[in-house]
């Protein structure tokens, strides 16, 4: 499948072709053609849209790899990116997107002029000594000026010439700030807004679908649901072939196979795998030089793998190891896979499910048949197997 927007990317050719970073060069991006298309489709019709997916599945490099497309498609948008994951309170939030925002200016007329709109707020401009970034810090004295920033900041945008496309990375974590309601007053600044629309993030699927389906909840029907799901083998197979082979190496069809059910397609992992596979290969990828880089994988990890250890009581860690060994498990109170690993008794072993999904070590995954858990780090899983 082909699209008008795919053109020559005249960046030059990285080392590796699986780029571990999620802003990735359309050439070595993986597929999300229907994906995209559908929402840029939806974005082009005024619509706000909610991705949802676990982490690392690629919500981030799918974000990135549209709004590239956008700015190719005739210099019409204007797009900004907002993680808000390390955020702990509404002013975290608002010092995220104010930095996003400063850092998508460019000219010091720009930067000067925004700044100017914060002028209220005494905003201080420092650089990230290792990253460059410029970072901005403020000092609120009360709930006004805060409202009175996010507001300053909606405005400013709404304010662009072009069209702005906003997207907020895990987006639920609004919901675990004291204070001010975040939710209620995105949401009110938000409504009026002519010239923004928003993509909308999130890896809590239940924290996120009850904010946008909820009747109770200020977003309630305020934005399209899109689900995110697995890359497809056959497209993924292809992909993973394509990279070896346009960047002067091959890999047989059993080591590709062998990547993608160890790492259950899961995209963060399996471009991790391609890339130290690639890494440590001369001309031909076997079986051989994925298990040395798997074993390369482990050995990396391995000190932060058993630091969870600590973190977790015995009973939680048995829980770990054995929804690991199952690899996927759809029964978690049965007999059968209690007594296979001494688990106890239904009810504590329930409870100790519900704190590590809590504590987002396992992975629920909800479809019409029924709930399944998995291990949430797919390379953690591999290594709590040998065990």
């Amino acid at each position: 499948m082909h699209y008008l927007w795919e053109k020559d990317n005249a960046m030059s050719t990285p080392s590796n072709p699986f780029i571990l970073s999620p802003h990735t060069p359309v050439q070595y991006f993986c597929d999300r053609e229907v994906e995209t298309a559908e929402i840029i489709k939806y974005l082009e019709n005024g619509s706000n849209i909610t991705l949802i997916s676990p982490r690392r599945l690629g919500k981030t490099g799918l974000i990135y790899h549209i709004f590239d497309i956008l700015e190719e498609m005739g210099g019409e948008y204007e797009t900004y990116y907002i993680d808000i994951y390390p955020s702990h309170c509404f002013e975290d939030m608002l010092t995220l997107m104010a930095e996003a925002i400063y850092s998508n200016t460019t000219g010091r007329l720009a930067a000067r002029s925004f700044l100017e709109t914060l002028k209220s707020v005494r905003p201080v401009v420092t650089t990230d000594p290792i990253s460059g970034i410029p970072q901005l810090s403020f000092t609120f004295q009360t709930d006004t000026e805060k409202r009175y920033t996010l507001k300053t900041l909606l405005d400013y945008l709404e304010g662009r010439k072009k069209r702005v496309i906003v997207a907020i990375d895990e987006f639920q974590q609004i919901r675990s700030y004291d204070g001010l309601s975040a939710e209620v007053l995105l949401r009110t600044y938000i409504q009026p807004l002519r010239n923004v629309q928003f993509i909308f993030s999130g890896s809590k699927r239940h924290v996120m679908a009850d904010m946008f389906t909820g009747e109770k909840s200020p977003f309630y029907e305020s934005s399209a649901m899109y689900p995110i799901d697995k890359i497809g083998q056959e497209v993924y197979s292809s992909f993973i072939r394509k990279q070896f082979c346009d960047n002067g190496k091959t890999i047989t069809e059993e080591a590709v196979g062998y990547i993608l059910e160890w790492t259950r397609r899961h995209t963060f992992y399996t471009q991790f795998l391609c890339n130290r596979v690639f890494l440590g290969t001369r001309k031909e990828a076997t079986l051989t030089e994925v298990f040395v880089a798997i074993d390369t994988i482990f050995k990396e990890n391995s000190d932060a793998f058993l630091e969870r250890r600590n973190l977790l009581t015995q009973r939680q860690w048995n829980y770990l190891i054995a929804v690991a060994k199952e690899g996927e498990l759809s029964q978690p109170t049965s007999n059968e896979f209690l007594q296979k690993y001494s688990l106890g008794a239904p009810s504590s072993s329930l409870r100790t499910l519900e704190t590590l999904v809590d504590k987002e070590l396992i992975l629920e995954t909800k479809s019409p048949s029924g709930s399944t858990y998995s291990v949430y780090n797919v390379f953690f899983s591999r290594w709590l197997e040998r065990l």
